[in-house]
């Protein structure tokens, strides 16, 4: 039966492809996660394992499995001196020991400033970075940066360079600074600070330094590394060492690496691309059994002739079965070699290497033998129905014209279930969001203490619902299809015979009616809850700002603010003097403020979305917030002035050396988030500042900006701002643009993720319109010869299969459509009613973007079998039919 089960599989090679194609992307995608998931370990661990570089052993803090307060404080706040570095030196076989220090610091050269992470010195073999360039740090403030930290200083191996604590605000000259020799360069080969940008290298009285101690045994130390020979006495160094603290060797520390890894890093990220994997090879099972169906259709009458010469009802099924496991076997391994392939050359590109990530193909068990199993399993599975389907054959069907079209109706138990996923999906759905609704309103719900379990609620709600349509697609998709087919059918003869055609097998249009809603519903999801997102957030931070953009700092220069009012997208902009100060409360409390200074309520009015209607401000004004802007309590001011005083928080005195006093009429506006720094931000006129009553600690710039109308996008308003004050480092840029810019990059990167997943299912989806239509043409072989001969051109035989194929993209896309965007409406109403009113949007330009591709996709698909419905003379067609 074997042999006989491959001659049938060559007969029917061509129509087996599609469904090989659908199998075959499935399985490369779930080759390609696991190959990914391997070269992002492995980068990983390298990364990792790097950071204790020629190090032989190492000092792990080795705490109880439930550690008390005062056990955590020990283990973590110990010291260098703590480790007694000097009396393991002194132990044979002991050649290196460096204690792991580290810091951020703040350099300085000139009008030159950086940020960076900093390490403290050691034996060579035992640093994580390399010297290229000069010498490595000993003693006697002594530094090497980053070769691109250097460049970006202008320095150069023997300069003098101003290092601070990375904590406090830099100072060149002063008690928080000190001048260090720059010795050598660094380069950091194997990543180990990438997402710092490399590290410097501290001698240890510069880490003291940058510590905050005296000496550098007093800093904190979380291990040591040591370079030993195989002959050393760890027994020796153990009695050493802390308590709480394991001394292991670097093939355990390995060991451990990869433990932290799976447990809490890629796994889960693998987890997550393989559930897109499942649901391509889901889809992939649709059309799959779609061809199985079609294949016992047509061999009924050489299965019936098996049975007349002896073929028992078991061996029919097994051959079946055996058909679809060979399929299944060949194409995954195709799917894996072009998965193979795919990451090689992915590696190869240098494209991840640009991520920071050092790539390289790593080959594991799973990537052979996951995607082959569940690629041969799914299409077993899909041949099920097909193969009970086979046994049904009787001897005497050899006799009987052969009848391919399939005409039963779904059955009733699938119609129940479909109905109870419906109806429960629904209730829990509606449960979760009235429970969201009482919650918005100020009511006691389920949502103040259980909001994840509500949540999860509601997606699982969804979820059923959606098994539960697709369940019934069987009922009322081919009736979707029907009504629309008869208003298509009014376009012309084309027309009526595709609207005709699509009649005649309900069962394999719902099938592929439903894969490639599987696929569009999910787009359609990602797509409105990432547009409902965007807006949501934008109303909401444009609710809780009253002005598009600000910057500050105390180093902001009169060039700089000109340079970023120049910027294209920014429409107005008012550049103002501050100075903290703080008044007193009628409840008693201190108000701390920032104090700015602007010549008038128009220059404000040009860049603030606030009611200033009857605001002024001159000489005996202050214009304040109605709300503290840390607490969000009303600010009352209940009386006819009030004083205002400098603060000592201010980073400089007065002109006259002595604390300044402003006595002033109260006016309030509701303006908010100018700064959530200061309690509040109030608005004097500049005069104070420019007559010397006040001196400016600090300077303010506060920008509208209408994108928009400049033709720009708010990244690249907000990037070239903050390029106009990357001279300074005490120059932050803040507001809604800021925070809308960094909702929207991470928004579209993981809309861009999702949507790229879930096309490989539409993929295979539209193989299945394609394979749907040519398992069509082969069983109207004699109709479209009939309608050959009764004078229907081939352009309209053409046409009329191109609107079959529209039919079943469209209507399909568009109820996806319909689908997605209730979910995404749902899952936002869900997520982001914690943050503001809602936008319930329909992405007309992504929906119909999507919908378009589809339909361009199916005329594609239909090119093949028309092609072969009219290459054939219907004389011939006929004769063969």
């Amino acid at each position: 039966m074997f042999s006989i089960t491959l001659k049938l599989m060559k007969k029917s090679a061509k129509m087996l492809v599609p469904a090989g194609i659908a199998i075959l992307i499935g399985a490369a995608f779930i080759a390609t996660t696991f190959l990914f998931s391997n070269t992002m370990n492995d980068s990983l661990i390298r990364q990792q394992t790097a950071v204790y570089a020629g190090a032989d052993a190492m000092v792990l803090t080795d705490l109880p499995e439930h550690p008390t307060d005062a056990q955590s404080d020990e283990a973590y706040s110990r010291t260098v001196a703590d480790y007694h570095l000097d009396r393991i030196r002194t132990i044979d076989g002991v050649e290196g020991v460096r204690a792991v220090t580290a810091t951020n610091i703040r350099l300085s050269n000139g009008n030159h400033h950086a940020t960076g992470y900093a390490i403290n010195t050691g034996e060579t073999n035992l640093l994580p970075v390399t010297v290229i360039h000069g010498d490595r740090p000993v003693d006697n403030r002594e530094v090497a940066l980053p070769e691109h930290i250097a460049k970006q200083l202008d320095l150069h191996v023997g300069d003098m360079v101003h290092v601070s604590r990375g904590n406090t605000a830099e100072s060149q000259g002063s008690a928080d600074s000190i001048e260090a020799r720059v010795t050598g360069l660094t380069d950091d080969p194997n990543n180990v600070y990438a997402y710092d940008g490399g590290a410097s290298i501290l001698s240890e009285d510069l880490m003291a330094f940058a510590n905050g101690v005296a000496d550098f045994n007093q800093v904190n130390a979380t291990s040591i590394y040591l370079d030993l020979d195989t002959q050393t006495d760890t027994a020796a160094i153990k009695r050493l060492l802390p308590r709480y603290s394991r001394l292991v060797n670097r093939a355990e520390a390995d060991r451990l690496a990869v433990e932290s890894l799976s447990a809490n890093g890629t796994s889960v990220v693998t987890i997550f691309l393989l559930s897109f994997g499942m649901l391509a090879m889901l889809v992939a099972a649709l059309v799959i059994a779609n061809t199985f169906q079609v294949l016992v259709a047509q061999r009924r009458r050489t299965l019936a002739l098996l049975r007349t010469i002896g073929a028992m009802k078991q061996q029919l099924y097994v051959s079946v079965i055996i058909e679809a496991a060979v399929l299944g076997l060949l194409a995954s391994v195709l799917g894996v070699a072009l998965g193979i392939g795919l990451m090689a050359a992915l590696c190869a590109s240098g494209i991840m290497a640009s991520t920071g990530m050092d790539a390289r193909l790593v080959l594991s068990w799973q990537v052979f033998v996951v995607p082959m199993a569940f690629g041969m399993l799914m299409t077993m599975l899909a041949s099920l129905s097909s193969a009970r389907s086979a046994t049904a054959v009787t001897p005497l069907e050899a006799l009987r014209p052969i009848e391919l079209t399939d005409t039963r109706r779904a059955g009733v138990v699938r119609g129940i279930v479909a109905a109870i996923l419906c109806i429960g999906g629904a209730a829990l759905t509606g449960f979760s969001i009235w429970q969201m609704r009482v919650s918005i309103t100020g009511q006691d719900s389920l949502v103040k203490d259980h909001y994840a379990t509500v949540l999860l609620m509601s997606i699982g709600g969804c979820a059923m619902v959606f098994l539960g349509l697709i369940l019934s697609a069987a009922f009322w998709l081919p009736l979707l299809m029907r009504g629309v087919g008869a208003l298509v059918a009014l376009a012309g003869p084309s027309a009526t015979v595709a609207n005709a055609n699509i009649q005649k097998n309900p069962r394999r249009v719902a099938a592929t009616g439903a894969a490639l809603l599987i696929g569009v519903t999910l787009v359609a999801t990602i797509a409105t809850g990432a547009t409902s997102a965007k807006q949501t957030m934008g109303a909401a931070l444009a609710s809780r700002y009253s002005v598009d953009m600000i910057a500050f700092g105390a180093d902001m220069t009169d060039k700089q603010a000109t340079k970023a009012a120049e910027t294209k997208g920014i429409s107005g902009s008012v550049y103002m003097p501050t100075t903290v100060m703080t008044t007193t409360m009628d409840n008693g409390e201190t108000l701390h403020m920032l104090v700015a200074g602007v010549d008038s309520a128009a220059s404000l009015h040009k860049v603030m979305k606030a009611d200033l209607r009857g605001v002024s401000i001159d000489s005996s004004h202050v214009l304040l917030p109605q709300r503290n802007a840390a607490s969000g309590k009303e600010l009352k001011f209940n009386v006819s002035d009030i004083v205002l005083k400098s603060s000592a928080d201010g980073d400089t005195d007065n002109a006259n050396g002595a604390d300044a006093t402003l006595t002033l009429k109260p006016q309030q506006s509701d303006y908010r988030r100018i700064s959530s720094y200061y309690d509040a931000v109030a608005f004097i006129d500049a005069k104070y500042f420019s007559d010397g009553d006040l001196t400016a600690t600090g300077h303010m710039l506060l920008m509208r900006v209408d994108a928009d109308a400049a033709g720009v996008t708010l990244n690249d308003v907000l990037t070239n701002v903050q390029q106009a004050f990357s001279a300074s480092t005490g120059v932050t840029v803040s507001g809604p643009v800021a925070e809308r810019n960094m909702w929207e990059t991470m928004i579209n990167g993981m809309m861009a993720l999702l949507v790229g997943l879930i096309a490989v299912a539409v993929l295979i989806a539209l193989v299945g319109v394609a394979n749907t239509l040519s398992l069509s043409v082969i069983e109207r072989t004699r109709e479209s010869a009939t309608l050959r001969a009764i004078g229907m051109t081939r352009g309209q035989l053409r046409r009329s299969l191109a609107v079959e194929a529209l039919l079943l993209a469209l209507v399909s896309g568009v109820a996806g459509v319909l689908l997605g965007t209730l979910f995404g409406w749902i899952g936002s109403y869900m997520v982001f009613s914690l943050y503001g009113t809602v936008a319930f949007p329909f992405d007309w330009g992504g929906n119909g973007l999507m919908l378009g591709i589809a339909a361009i996709a199916a005329l594609i698909a239909s090119i093949a079998p028309a092609r072969r419905a009219v290459s054939v003379p219907p004389v011939v067609a006929l004769a063969e039919a």
